[in-house]
């Protein structure tokens, strides 16, 4: 796996949030977490596109970041299931607010991200 060798950039809330947040899924995992989604399979289903592998590692590093909590249970098989912490349901007004954003310039986004495929 990948190990940073250097310190990151930090010298602003946007380089802080881009260090937490950076990360394909982590934005919708948080979200998903938040409406309830809380296991692993749970989470693969809601977002397909993503390897389990890489669902894990952006997991672990919310996790890291004190976003979300992993509870694992006593089970066989083990029972895993996340929640987001007093810290991470901070975000959730942010990414509802960015959410809403791509919502109400979907026809012009969705055009433009479209234009690379032409």
């Amino acid at each position: 796996m990948y190990e940073r060798k250097t310190i990151p950039n930090l010298n602003c809330g946007l380089d802080l949030i881009g260090e937490v947040l950076y990360g394909k899924w982590k934005i919708r995992l948080l979200w998903f977490i938040e409406q309830g989604h809380k296991r692993p399979s749970e989470l693969q289903r809601k977002i397909p596109d993503a390897s389990r592998r890489v669902l894990n590692i952006q997991l672990k590093e919310l996790e890291e970041h004190e976003l979300v909590t992993k509870v694992i249970y006593p089970v066989v098989p083990p029972k895993v299931e996340y929640s987001l912490t007093d810290f991470g349901k901070t975000l959730i007004p942010v990414i509802s607010a960015i959410g809403n954003w791509g919502d109400e310039h979907e026809e012009r986004l969705r055009s433009l991200i479209l234009k690379r495929f032409d």
